[in-house]
C-alpha cells in the first residue's frame, strides 16, 4: 500500500544532498519525497502503474546522463522495449561488477519515466525510506543486487534534481569514479 509522505522544504534538502555529491554522492541521506508512492507491479516486468512521464524531464535526464564520461545511451539489454540503457563503454572502469544486471548497463530509463539503477545498498535503503524508490523484486535474489531499485518518475524539476543525484550515485558506485557537478 502506498505511504503518504509529508512534503518538506525540498529545495533546501536538495541543495544539502547535492552539496556532498562530488566526493561522495552515496553518503548523503535523501530528502523526503512528497506525495504518495506510485504503485508498482510486484514481479517482472517491474513497472509503475498509472504514472505518466514528463517528456521534457526525461529528455533532460538523458541529456545529462549522455554527458557522463564513458557512458552511451542505447536500447536496454535487460528491460522493456523502448527503455534506454545507460551503458558503460569498454574503457570505462567497473568497480562493482556484481551489481550490474546485464552487460555494462548500470541503469535504464523506462518509457514511463521511472528507471532501474544499481545503488550502493545503504543509498538504496535511504532512497526507499525517503520515498524515491522501491526495491526491485529480484533485489534479494542475487548477491550484489541488494541496491537494485526502481526510482520513481520525476514529475517536477526539483524531483529530477534528486533523481539525477541518485543516477550520478549509481554511476559512481558502479565505476568507482566520481562525477564533476553539472549545471542545467
Amino acid at each position: 500500500m502506498p505511504r503518504l509522505r509529508t512534503p518538506i522544504f525540498v529545495s533546501a534538502a536538495v541543495s544539502l544532498f547535492a552539496a556532498a555529491a562530488p566526493a561522495s554522492a552515496q553518503d548523503v541521506a535523501c530528502p523526503m519525497r512528497g506525495g504518495e508512492r506510485p504503485e508498482t507491479t510486484s514481479g517482472v516486468p517491474h513497472v509503475q502503474i498509472g504514472v505518466s512521464p514528463v517528456p521534457e524531464l526525461s529528455k533532460e535526464m538523458l541529456r545529462q546522463v549522455a554527458e557522463f564520461p564513458g557512458v552511451v545511451l542505447e536500447a536496454t539489454r535487460v528491460s522493456l522495449p523502448g527503455a534506454v540503457g545507460f551503458q558503460l563503454t569498454s574503457d570505462a572502469p567497473i568497480a562493482q561488477p556484481q551489481a550490474i544486471v546485464g552487460g555494462r548497463e548500470f541503469a535504464h530509463l523506462h518509457p514511463d519515466g521511472s528507471l532501474h539503477a544499481a545503488l550502493r545498498p545503504d543509498t538504496a535503503r535511504a532512497a526507499i525510506d525517503a520515498g524515491w524508490a522501491v526495491a526491485h523484486p529480484w533485489a534479494d535474489q542475487r548477491a550484489g543486487w541488494e541496491g537494485f531499485v526502481m526510482i520513481y518518475t520525476p514529475i517536477t524539476e526539483t524531483e529530477l534534481d534528486v533523481v539525477l543525484q541518485l543516477v550520478r550515485g549509481s554511476y559512481t558506485y558502479i565505476t568507482g569514479e566520481p562525477l564533476p557537478e553539472t549545471q542545467r
